[in-house]
């Protein structure tokens, strides 16, 4: 008799998710379904509200990565103002993302994956998390908070704030960088790059205890897709869209994010809030692809740094073409920290940082905008539509979540296939199968733009329908 498993709520991710397995009349796993319960809702009351108010609304989605948001959200808007911004507004936004990539990744692998790793799958759930990481290696703990907290204090130094910061605007941004605070980044910076060093060399040390969730961790043939800059190198504000498949062949190249809808499909489905997203001329669901950390050091030529490039040359010895594996999603995220604060680095010695020449004024020109950017998840497009007045009319949002969906569904059934076994779910099962979604850091918040809470469900179905077993957190 086939039966199902239901995980409900999925735990350590921002929002809330349920998980489905079913079982066929075996016994073995037919399918598993990653749902997304969440209701999405903020395109639409954006509607009517002025174009100039949506870099400040938008970043309201999440208190994770409002940052990614607001720069996405004032680069559609300089798109309908059809205006070049100063290029200091430039720099110093792409500061303020650099720091957003730090805050963000340092609490993905510190504060949700690490206790996996480092404590093990086993571990009762009651130690199993930041504090008992903290009891068992407290020096790691400490650094990865100081960390994230290093990234914080680099977007709060340009945005005044360290969450929500209204500081991007249509043409530019509000005030440049002070002196002091560039000073006080930079005696921050060893340390920072220290601990991304060291992190570094912890986890590559269990590479070698991991190799099983290496292969069934999300390791599967997939395009991949996001920005890089002009020569080819590692992006994450400017430059154009580039899809790779998993034999690392570039297969479209210089995509212009106004023209996304020709290349990007947006699939729905019946038992989950989040869209799927798909590359169109391969179809739903073969068009699959992935996007954030993984997928940006797989489009790449280079990332441009030194210590971050010789990190790159040995992560790509993980893959034949593409690295496929999705556990290797955390190796991708540790690389970016090391690129953020090498560029960080180089940023600083730009005087551009302290100009005061900072917006480029214009009235409505075009009827609609795209904004695309790289957000610590992978990419984020912004699609705006304005009335002669600049009221907004409509509003589509693709979110770094969403472009995961159909890759973390796949994740998902592969994990349980490797460790579901009767019609129970022992704990260690379960949080093997959410240690698997946490590997893309998804933020459900955002990719179905409602307010929730951290949560994990999972059921066992037979194939009549009859629910085996639950298993809630």
């Amino acid at each position: 008799m086939a039966r199902r498993i239901l995980i409900d709520p999925v735990t350590r991710i921002e929002g809330h998710a349920k998980i489905t397995v079913y079982l066929d009349d075996e016994g073995n796993v037919s399918d598993a379904r990653f749902h997304v319960v969440e209701f999405r809702g903020f395109e639409k009351f954006c509607e009517g509200r002025p174009l100039g108010e949506m870099p400040g609304i938008t970043p309201r989605i999440c208190g994770i990565c409002p940052v990614s948001h607001l720069l996405a959200s004032a680069k559609a808007a300089d798109a309908i103002l059809a205006v070049r911004i100063p290029p200091a507004a430039d720099k110093l936004r792409r500061l303020m993302n650099l720091g957003q990539f730090v805050q963000s990744h340092a609490l993905s692998f510190f504060h949700l994956s690490a206790p996996d790793l480092l404590l093990g799958w086993d571990t009762p759930p009651a130690t199993r998390n930041v504090f008992g990481l903290a009891a068992a290696n407290p020096d790691l703990a400490r650094a990865g908070i100081r960390l994230r907290q290093f990234g914080q204090e680099v977007i709060e130094a340009v945005g005044g704030k360290k969450i929500h910061p209204a500081w991007a605007v249509p043409g530019g941004v509000r005030e440049p960088l002070s002196a002091e605070a560039r000073d006080r980044i930079k005696s921050r910076l060893p340390e920072s790059l220290a601990t991304a060093q060291t992190a570094l060399q912890v986890f590559k040390g269990l590479l070698k205890k991991f190799k099983a969730e290496t292969k069934v961790f999300g390791n599967f043939p997939s395009l991949f897709m996001g920005l890089v800059a002009p020569d080819g190198s590692w992006e994450h504000y400017g430059g154009h869209l580039r899809f790779v498949d998993s034999g690392g062949e570039v297969i479209a190249d210089e995509l212009e994010a106004a023209r996304y809808a020709e290349f990007i499909g947006e699939a729905v489905e019946p038992w989950s809030y989040l869209k799927s997203p798909y590359y169109k001329p391969l179809g739903y669901p073969d068009g699959m692809y992935r996007v954030g950390p993984l997928a940006r050091l797989n489009i790449c030529e280079r990332i441009g740094t030194p210590l971050a490039d010789a990190e790159l040359d040995e992560f790509r010895s993980h893959g034949q073409g593409a690295v496929t594996s999705s556990f290797l999603y955390h190796h991708a995220r540790l690389i970016e920290i090391l690129a953020c604060l090498e560029k960080i680095q180089e940023a600083l010695e730009d005087a551009d940082l302290l100009s005061t020449r900072l917006r480029a004024d214009a009235g409505i020109n075009m009827p609609e905008g795209v904004g695309v950017s790289e957000a610590p998840r992978g990419t984020l497009f912004h699609h705006y539509q304005v009335d002669e007045n600049g009221l907004i009319r409509k509003v589509n949002m693709i979110i770094a979540t969403g472009q995961n969906n159909l890759a973390m569904n796949r994740t998902v059934a592969q994990i349980a296939r490797h460790y579901v076994r009767g019609d129970t779910i022992p704990e260690p099962m379960l949080n093997r199968v959410e240690a698997g979604i946490r590997a893309f850091d998804p933020c459900l918040s955002c990719s179905t733009h409602a307010d929730g809470r951290m949560a994990l469900h999972v059921r066992l179905v037979a194939a009549d329908g009859t629910v085996l077993d639950e298993a809630v957190r």
